[in-house]
């Protein structure tokens, strides 16, 4: 057998073996799963969806979604911005938009005695129940906080921690 003849069977071999694992990754996709971790909230440990998102104007935004035994086992979104470069005025509703659909969730900042005596007022809270029963599908979201961030997209893969976790 020629060199030539060795070095067409050797990059043959190797195509085929390149195009087996292509065929087998395509086939057999990496399944993504759900950011839910275990952590401590209010004191307590409690499984939790925590995602850091940019607004439009490229501010970082930690998004934590847990449910609440505060608030009759509700879901509760937690939005915190960075301490010293904003201070929340509570009650604020935040306003959500997706499509055509709008929600408009309640302030409960104040009533989680922990946040309401937080002097740094870089975090607020808000029932994510009703948004959440009325999602038929993981669609992103627009957030929009009155005086704090006007825009701050929430992609599908976060509602749809959001929704396993109710």
């Amino acid at each position: 057998m020629t060199k030539i003849s060795k070095l067409n069977k050797n990059i043959f071999c190797n195509g085929l073996i390149l195009f087996a694992i292509s065929v087998s990754i395509f086939f057999n996709p990496l399944k993504v799963f759900a950011e839910i971790a275990e952590i401590e909230i209010n004191g307590e440990l409690t499984n939790a969806s925590s995602e850091f998102l940019r607004d439009l104007d490229f501010e970082t935004w930690q998004l934590v979604t847990y449910k609440s035994p505060f608030f009759e086992n509700k879901l509760i979104l937690r939005v915190i911005g960075y301490p010293g470069n904003l201070r929340i005025d509570h009650p604020t509703n935040l306003q959500v938009d997706s499509g055509r659909k709008q929600w408009l969730l309640n302030d409960k900042t104040l009533l989680n005695v922990e946040l309401a005596n937080d002097g740094r007022q870089a975090a607020a809270e808000f029932d994510l129940n009703e948004l959440v029963n009325n999602l038929d599908k993981n669609r992103p979201l627009r957030l929009s906080l009155s005086g704090v961030f006007s825009e701050l997209p929430v992609p599908p893969f976060v509602v749809k921690e959001w929704r396993s976790l109710d």
